[in-house]
């Protein structure tokens, strides 16, 4: 008889629910806990590459992803100024036979609503911040701010770069901040897409900076992630307000088309914050307690990785518990042996991006440029940002060596 198992996850957000759906669909009993007082996620989209769409396929959400998702035609290079193609890679007619799943830009909140549909209210409390875990040879505690403690089988760290549970297993340790901030802010779209946005993955790129616009729930607003360089420190954050006078300062001499769309953001709406760091880890389990998500490997956002990471995080980890119920740290060492190269790699090469999108000089642009319209003479299907090695993935494949998949 397969044993009981009880796992406490530590924070709520894509991959802390992720995992708590996987679990929940394999019998395996789990305590989520959450610091806000309900579910929810910010106001901003995200993209969800193929690599993701296989793993929430696998959980039963192809349907709902159709749903609240919008399917981009391309992804597109373009030159900060003149708006010139520098590569145009098909997506919506390619992406499933090239990859094995479509490529998928879906707002945030929609994305974390349809994950955590049909998840047991019991199983989550909210309200509650983690303070400390506590690990022992056959468990790990989870010590919470109101001065309960709960007692599981395994512990999980699903809390985002400043994880309380990172912190406790490894100690404090500030994150680093990179230099680039970040905006992001939605358009919304009256029936008609708008003549100036085109429906594909755009990524503009300038000196020291570059922006990316893109369709989500269904087409009825676009989403913009800015980054730039800035050397001050700007807060960390989701949250930090921002106006549409800032951003438009920031970009001034970008295309018109960038400046239309940067005028009809809503000035209380629209958001900064700095992009903060970390290497790769060495490990990320303590005898019964590890991490998943930005918690283990917080990545920068040009790779466009950070929350399809923690959906394959969490679909492996509860595949490698399911699998190894009477022998924890076999299912954590098999969960790190499998996740952990992959993210470090993601995470470095992410870190790489940030510097060619931002290219100062002249020549440096034009050389990089070169090298995509080669490239995309070579193979028309060529991912432009190189991320082919990231979407060929397939987490539920890579589970079979010890795990039947789910069906969905």
């Amino acid at each position: 008889m397969s044993k009981v198992l009880r796992v406490a996850i530590v924070g709520g957000g894509i991959g802390g629910v992720t995992l708590a759906r996987a679990l929940h669909a394999r019998g395996i009993e789990f305590r989520l806990f959450e610091r806000a007082s309900a579910f929810g996620e910010i106001g901003a989209g995200v993209q969800i590459t193929p690599n993701a769409v296989k793993v929430l396929k696998a959980l039963g959400l192809e349907k709902e992803l159709a749903r609240v998702g919008f399917l981009p035609e391309a992804m597109v290079g373009r030159n900060w100024e003149t708006a010139t193609e520098l590569f145009r890679t098909p997506l919506k007619a390619t992406a499933p036979g090239l990859f094995g799943a479509e490529f998928y830009h879906v707002h945030r909140a929609d994305l974390h609503a349809i994950l955590c549909a049909g998840l047991p209210a019991e199983s989550v409390r909210f309200g509650v911040r983690c303070t400390g875990v506590e690990t022992t040879s056959g468990g790990a505690t989870v010590v919470l701010d109101d001065g309960t403690r709960y007692l599981a089988d395994v512990v999980v760290g699903a809390d985002g770069i400043h994880s309380a549970v990172r912190d406790a297993l490894w100690g404090a340790d500030k994150a680093r901040y990179t230099g680039h901030m970040c905006w992001r802010a939605l358009v919304p779209v009256d029936r008609h897409p708008l003549p100036y946005v085109s429906p594909d993955a755009s990524f503009w790129m300038g000196p020291k900076a570059h922006v990316v616009t893109y369709y989500v729930k269904g087409g009825a607003a676009v989403n913009i992630v800015a980054v730039g360089e800035s050397p001050a420190w700007v807060k960390e954050g989701w949250t930090e307000p921002s106006t549409t006078e800032e951003l438009l300062s920031f970009y001034a001499g970008w295309h018109e088309n960038l400046i239309r769309l940067f005028e009809n953001t809503d000035r209380t709406q629209t958001f900064k914050w700095g992009l903060f760091d970390r290497d790769p880890m060495d490990r990320w389990s303590v005898g019964h307690a590890t991490l998943l998500g930005d918690a283990a490997h917080p990545m920068l956002p040009f790779l466009s990785q950070g929350a399809a990471m923690a959906i394959e995080d969490g679909y492996v980890l509860a595949c490698a518990l399911d699998h190894f119920r009477s022998d924890v740290p076999a299912a954590l060492a098999a969960y790190e042996a499998e996740r952990r190269p992959r993210t470090s790699r993601v995470q470095l090469q992410a870190r790489e991006r940030g510097r060619t999108y931002h290219l100062s000089s002249p020549e440096e642009q034009r050389k990089r440029d070169l090298e995509y319209q080669r490239e995309q003479e070579r193979n028309p299907n060529a991912v432009g940002i190189r991320a082919e090695w990231i979407y060929e993935y397939d987490a539920v494949s890579c589970t079979s060596r010890f795990d039947t998949p789910l069906a969905a």
